[in-house]
């Protein structure tokens, strides 16, 4: 018999990625105060935050869920030991976008699975993107074709979308990308009968 999965996360990105790889699952959004739980881990890695946001999430959403096998993730965007956030404004998204221009950036795509309130896996993955050299004039007339969408992600940019033209070097897979290493995931899953393997 297969232990029910859950997904802790509205992210319709996140619940694509699992239907399209033929998961059956339900999901739900925890309820936890991301920045607040980031206020209270001063001085940990990018790692270690994305990696506690990722536990926090599982575990509130798995008291909900007895027995459920409780999925959790999520990712942080860092340039050295600075972390960013998901920008206020136009202006903070030139800002962020102008910091990264010429150097490379990682995303920390963290997962956690839970199960009864305990957590049993953890792992993050990375993948380092290059920005290229860019113009004042090219970011603002970016901003300007993008509009809104940049609120919605971390680094002000959609892979998928125009974001690509930011880039000149990526390493790392799709999946870390949009924050839910599959690859890993799915071998935990088949690793504890909880798909077919």
């Amino acid at each position: 018999m297969t232990v029910p999965l859950v997904l802790a996360s509205a992210s319709p990105f996140r619940r694509m990625l699992m239907e399209n790889a033929g998961l059956t699952f339900e999901s739900r959004a925890a309820e936890i105060d991301e920045r607040e739980m980031e206020a209270g881990l001063e001085g940990a890695s990018p790692d270690q935050v994305a990696l506690a946001l990722a536990k926090a999430k599982a575990l509130d959403v798995s008291q909900h869920f007895p027995g459920a096998l409780v999925i959790g993730s999520d990712q942080t965007m860092s340039l050295g030991n600075r972390v960013y956030h998901k920008p206020k404004s136009l202006g903070e998204a030139k800002e962020n976008l102008m910091s990264l221009a010429g150097k490379t950036h990682r995303l920390n795509s963290a997962i956690a699975f839970a199960r009864d309130n305990d957590v049993v896996w953890e792992h993050v993955a990375h993948a380092d993107l290059t920005v290229r050299t860019l113009s004042d004039a090219f970011v603002d007339r970016y901003l300007m074709r993008v509009g809104e969408k940049v609120f919605g992600s971390v680094g002000a940019y959609q892979l998928e979308g125009e974001g690509i033209q930011l880039f000149s070097k990526i390493d790392g897979d799709y999946f870390t990308i949009l924050g839910l290493p599959m690859l890993p995931l799915l071998d935990k899953l088949r690793e504890l009968g909880a798909i077919d393997g």
